[in-house]
């Protein structure tokens, strides 16, 4: 059975119990102070946080040439050590629009740097009566930022 099925069977399970289940998405790639904060915030809105994990594929062609710096299989490993985050699952499309239809989740959760319209799967989740919330980014940490230091600096 595929991962997604198995997952969606354990969320059924879950929505059965009036468990309430947050969904956010991202790269999540050389894991930061920034992205911490933002599934610790993100898995107070509920019970279960679900975090929907850009394949590399889906990284290399949204960032660019050099991206992703950690593989999918690292950056599912260190997503997982976080107490915050129940679940991950690797996407491979552009958005996780069809993962957010299939999972159904109750809160969707997404950076400060979104706007609502700009968020995948916000349209959906609202018409079921979920709610979309969006959590200010800790100022200072930013993947790319640093990746374009280290550029600079002749590191990367």
């Amino acid at each position: 059975m595929a991962q997604i099925d198995l997952l969606i069977q354990q969320i059924k399970i879950w929505q059965n119990s009036s468990k309430t289940i947050v969904f956010t998405n991202g790269c999540f790639d050389l894991l930061h102070r920034g992205h911490i904060d933002l599934l610790q915030k993100a898995s107070q809105f509920g019970d279960y946080l679900i975090v929907g994990l850009n394949s590399d594929r889906s990284v290399n062609n949204l960032k660019g040439e050099g991206r992703p710096i950690e593989s999918e299989t690292k950056r599912t490993k260190n997503l997982m050590k976080l107490e915050s985050v129940s679940h991950v699952i690797i996407f491979d499309e552009e958005t996780p629009l069809k993962l957010i239809q299939a999972i159904r989740p109750h809160i969707l959760v997404k950076g400060g740097d979104y706007s609502l319209d700009d968020i995948a799967g916000s349209a959906d989740v609202i018409s079921r009566g979920g709610s979309v919330k969006i959590i200010s980014l800790t100022p200072g940490y930013s993947t790319t930022q640093k990746v374009n230091e280290l550029k600079r600096e002749g590191l990367g």
